[in-house]
């Protein structure tokens, strides 16, 4: 399975990659995880990135590319891999699009997390951080249930007026992909409501239809 998730930042993509990946037995690729890996390697990649981040400017598309193309010549890549935010705009989808083509294992799908946006608002502005730890807690909790109770707090991005404008960020540069992969036949859409494995059991029915 060739697979790309989109959709909005907290429709769940990040969980519901794991979920799929492991039950296709496939590499969940994250950018987050290629530029932490490249920046800690010092990879000739790697020091690019640095160098833009650290005059506090943008990693431009080439660096990004480049970066997920090498980690799609991975032995582990063979039976398939699923994408997780990438790509993130319609410049790097046909980047990955002829990279893939001259390589003979084109995109199988991408599925779409769809989710209204009034719903991500109330779902990420809900949310609270462990200061301790770090990790997420349950709408309405006062304390961390992952380790010995420490406080938890708001993080400045899922405060609503920022999460109004990553949706706009969003609309603007990354919803035009939907489009894009609708055009190459390739799109399915679920909707990101229900529990967890409710929506990984839409998703895998979804994609079982490609076969």
């Amino acid at each position: 399975m060739r697979l790309v998730l989109v959709g909005p930042p907290g429709a769940g993509k990040g969980t519901q990659a794991v979920f799929l990946a492991e039950h296709y037995s496939i590499p969940h690729i994250s950018t987050g995880d290629i530029f932490r890996a490249n920046l800690k390697s010092g990879t000739e990649l790697g020091n690019q990135a640095k160098a833009f981040m650290d005059r506090g400017e943008l990693v431009p598309d080439s660096v990004t590319n480049d970066m997920v193309k090498d980690r799609l010549t991975h032995d582990d890549v063979a039976n398939g891999f699923l994408l997780d935010g990438y790509p993130r705009n319609v410049v790097q989808a046909e980047v990955l699009r002829a990279f893939l083509a001259e390589r003979k294992t084109p995109l199988q799908a991408a599925l779409e997390l769809s989710i209204a946006s009034d719903e991500i608002i109330k779902r990420l502005s809900s949310r609270r951080t462990c200061r301790a730890c770090g990790a997420p807690s349950e709408a309405g909790a006062t304390k961390c249930s992952s380790c010995s109770g420490a406080d938890l707090y708001q993080r400045e991005d899922d405060k609503e007026e920022v999460i109004a404008r990553r949706l706009e960020v969003y609309e603007e540069q990354t919803a035009p992909i939907i489009s894009f992969y609708r055009s190459e036949g390739i799109l399915l859409t679920i909707p990101a409501v229900g529990t967890v494995s409710e929506i990984t059991e839409q998703a895998i029915t979804a994609l079982s239809r490609l076969a």
